[in-house]
């Protein structure tokens, strides 16, 4: 009997041994948000951080995978913005058990994109008002806006009112979303076009760069940021006009006012100009026209061939078929001591040591009057007074013997000739500058004016 009761002694000390022993579990974990995304798509470390535990049961709401049985069930990803359970059960075979539970809250992404669109006119001229559309996806998302330059300047809201923008120029449009824990910015420029002006020249035909009646201007445009015009002329033909670059003519001599007024829609401009138109003297003036030698001609220094109709000198590369029918006058200088001169006309020319001129006319020249026994004596002074072409019309200018057509180098010296088209003139040669195979003359010249 009596070792019977120690033997049931000693079972019960065994056994409260063993309850005393028993181990219990401690469930605890922690998330770690890779790459520092809460917006989806986001995948989630788990970092199992329980106690005692030999048995683990996982349940990840809304996450995939959706449960796990493993110690460390690894990383799960995450779809649907919102909020989310992760639960743990944790257990051992004593049967000690603990439940750990967790809510994560996951961001919808932020899919930045919003347009910019000028409403207040076809072109981007200022003021410029513009429309932003907000075309941002996501819930829960606070917005922030910047115009730079703009007026507002800034908006919180999602879709902001018009913005305008008054000065020319890039100006930048910024959007910057917040989704609680990352921020995304998208930028878009605005360009605002140069404030409206209202300017304007014009250029005249070589024939009436006189100005003299009647005088034709091709009008230049130099306006910004417009789309209508409107011309008046005062004392011109037409007296008004809604073109962009219009032609003009003025039949009567006086000083105008040519006004243009430019128009966008958004603003307008005004501008204005004189201009004197002089009466016609049928009398075209040239003044300092350097006529070159021969070798200062063939060596391109110092052209010896003139236009009245072109108004241009022309060296020995500059002559071609084009310019060939419009030179009047050929200059002939043997030598830098200019004791042996003439003009000669564009026909002759190969007959005298140039080369032909294509398409060359007849001029005729009186190169001396004195010995010319032509009955002309049209003086350097006569020149000088003359102010149109009525000393030129009553001059008789017929072909000289060409024993009588040089000159020597005393100045000034006046010759006379007469185009082929029958335009009478007078070369005034004031100066002879000896510069070696670069020498010239000096002279001014007097002629009718081409019909128009």
């Amino acid at each position: 009997m009596k070792n019977y009761l120690l033997y049931l002694f000693l079972c019960f000390l065994v056994i409260s041994c063993y309850e005393e022993t028993e181990i219990p579990v401690t469930g605890n974990f922690s998330i770690e948000y890779l790459e520092n995304n809460q917006s989806v798509p986001v995948q989630v470390k788990i970092n199992n951080q329980t106690e005692g535990a030999e048995a683990y049961q996982w349940t990840f709401e809304g996450g995939t995978p959706s449960s796990s049985t493993k110690k460390d069930p690894g990383t799960i990803t995450y779809e649907t913005p919102g909020d989310h359970k992760i639960t743990l059960v944790a257990s051992n075979q004593d049967g000690s058990k603990d439940t750990k539970e967790m809510i994560i809250h996951i961001y919808d992404a932020i899919a930045i994109n919003f347009t910019a669109q000028i409403i207040n006119n076809q072109a981007n001229y200022p003021p410029a008002k513009v429309q932003i559309t907000n075309q941002t996806q996501g819930v829960g998302l606070s917005y922030s806006w910047t115009f730079e330059g703009g007026n507002p300047s800034s908006s919180k809201e999602k879709d902001p009112p018009v913005v305008t923008f008054s000065t020319p120029g890039e100006h930048k449009i910024s959007l910057t979303v917040n989704n609680g824990t990352i921020s995304k910015t998208a930028t878009q420029t605005v360009t605002v076009a140069e404030n409206i002006t209202s300017d304007f020249s014009w250029n005249v035909s070589v024939s009436d760069d006189d100005y003299q009646v009647p005088v034709t201007l091709n009008m230049v445009n130099n306006s910004k940021s417009a789309t209508s015009y409107s011309w008046t002329f005062d004392g011109g033909t037409p007296a008004s006009s809604t073109e962009k670059q219009p032609v003009i003519t003025y039949k009567t001599l006086g000083t105008y006012t040519i006004k243009l007024k430019t128009d966008n829609g958004s603003s307008s401009a005004v501008s204005e100009k004189k201009i004197t138109v002089y009466a016609d003297t049928n009398l075209r003036t040239f003044t300092d026209i350097k006529l070159g030698i021969n070798s200062a001609h063939t060596g391109n220094s110092v052209g010896a061939f003139f236009s009245t109709v072109t108004h241009e000198v022309y060296s020995a590369n500059q002559v071609s078929s084009t310019v060939g029918k419009d030179i009047d006058l050929v200059f002939f200088g043997l030598g830098s001591t200019f004791t042996y001169n003439k003009f000669i006309s564009p026909d002759k020319a190969s007959e005298n040591g140039f080369l032909p001129i294509p398409n060359a006319t007849h001029t005729i020249f009186v190169n001396s009057q004195e010995v010319c026994n032509c009955g002309l004596n049209f003086t350097s002074s006569a020149f000088d007074s003359m102010t149109n072409d009525t000393p030129l019309k009553s001059l008789s200018i017929t072909e000289t013997p060409a024993g009588m057509q040089q000159f020597n180098s005393s100045v000034p010296r006046v010759v006379l000739f007469k185009t082929q088209d029958g335009r009478k003139g007078a070369i005034k040669i004031k100066q002879m500058v000896a510069n070696g195979i670069n020498s010239y003359i000096v002279c001014d010249i007097k002629v009718q004016k081409v019909s128009k």
